[in-house]
C-alpha cells in the first residue's frame, strides 16, 4: 500500500501540473492519442525484457513525430492525423498482445495495478515524474506566455516550435509515468479532469495552475483509498472519483449562477415595489 500511495501521489501531482495547460492548448485529444499509442512500445518492451518505460517513451515520441509530419506535409487537419496514427499504433499493440504467451503484466499496463507496484516500477515512475515536473516548473512562465499568445512569445525570444516540442515531450513523459497508476486507457482522464475542475472553480490562471495539482492529488488519493476498502480497480476508481467531482462542481456552479441571476433580476423589482409603497404612504398622509 505504501508504494501505491507514493505512485499515486507522484503521478497525480505531475499530471496536475500539465492538466490546465493541456486544456488551454486544446491538446486533450492529443493526450488521449499518445496514451493509447504507447501500447506497442510497452508490449515490445515486455517481449524484449526491458523496462516498460523505455518502449513506452519511444512509442510516444514516435507518435508525436508522425502526427507532426502528417500535419506539416499534408492538408489534413490535426484531428485526422491524430486519429489515424493513434488507432494504428493501438491496433498494432493489440495484435502484439495476442501474439505474446502471457498477458498478466500487459493487463496491468492497460488498466493499471497500483496495489501491485514493484520496486523497479516505483523507481521508474518517480524518476520520470520528478524529471518532467522539474522541467515544467522551470519553464512555467514561458509555457504560460506561449499558451496564451504565441506571437507575443516569439517577440520576447521564445521559439514557438521549440516550445511545442518541449510540451509534447513533457506530455509523453507524464503519460509514461502515469501508466502504472491507471493504465494507458484511462491516463487521459488524469490529464484532463483535474484541470477542467480547476478551470470551473477559479477565474485567474495563477490560481488554476496552483490548485490543479492539489485537486488532482486529493481526488486520486480518495479513489485509491476507496478502491482499497472496497476491493475494486484502483485506476478505475480514481477516474470515477475525478469524474464525479467534476460533475458536482459543474452542477454546483450552474446552481449558484442561476441563484445569482434570479437575485439580480429580483432586485430592481423589489426597489420599484418599495418606492411605490413609499409614494402611496406619502399620498395617504397628505
Amino acid at each position: 500500500m505504501q508504494r501505491a500511495v507514493i505512485v499515486t501521489s507522484v503521478t497525480a501531482l505531475c499530471t496536475g501540473l500539465l492538466s490546465a495547460w493541456i486544456i488551454l492548448l486544446g491538446w486533450s485529444l492529443l493526450g488521449d492519442a499518445i496514451s493509447h499509442a504507447v501500447l506497442p512500445g510497452v508490449v515490445i518492451s515486455y517481449i524484449l525484457g526491458i523496462p516498460f518505460s523505455i518502449g513506452a517513451l519511444v512509442a510516444a515520441l514516435l507518435t508525436v513525430g508522425l502526427i507532426g509530419t502528417i500535419r506539416g506535409k499534408t492538408n489534413l487537419k490535426d484531428d485526422t492525423a491524430i486519429g489515424i496514427v493513434f488507432t494504428t499504433f493501438f491496433a498494432f499493440g493489440l495484435v502484439l498482445i495476442s501474439m505474446t504467451p502471457s498477458t498478466t503484466d500487459l493487463h496491468s499496463i492497460l488498466f493499471g495495478n497500483l496495489l501491485g507496484v514493484r520496486q523497479s516500477a516505483l523507481i521508474q515512475v518517480v524518476v520520470i515524474a520528478l524529471l518532467a515536473s522539474a522541467l515544467v516548473l522551470i519553464k512555467r512562465r514561458d509555457i504560460t506566455l506561449w499558451s496564451f499568445d504565441a506571437i507575443n512569445a516569439r517577440s520576447l525570444g521564445i521559439n514557438p516550435t521549440l516550445m511545442r516540442g518541449f510540451m509534447l515531450t513533457m506530455l509523453a513523459l507524464v503519460i509514461v509515468a502515469s501508466m502504472q497508476a491507471v493504465g494507458v486507457i484511462l491516463v487521459v482522464a488524469m490529464l484532463i479532469t483535474p484541470g477542467a475542475i480547476s478551470l470551473l472553480i477559479f477565474a485567474r490562471m495563477r490560481s488554476t495552475l496552483i490548485w490543479t495539482p492539489v485537486i488532482s492529488w486529493v481526488t486520486a488519493m480518495s479513489g485509491l483509498l476507496i478502491s482499497y476498502w472496497t476491493d475494486v480497480s484502483s485506476g478505475g476508481m480514481i477516474v470515477v472519483v475525478q469524474g464525479c467531482t467534476f460533475m458536482v462542481v459543474f452542477a454546483t456552479k450552474r446552481w449558484v449562477s442561476r441563484v445569482r441571476h434570479r437575485a439580480q433580476q429580483g432586485t430592481p423589482q423589489e426597489e420599484n415595489t418599495t418606492h411605490e409603497e413609499g409614494t402611496q404612504q406619502q399620498a395617504a398622509q397628505a
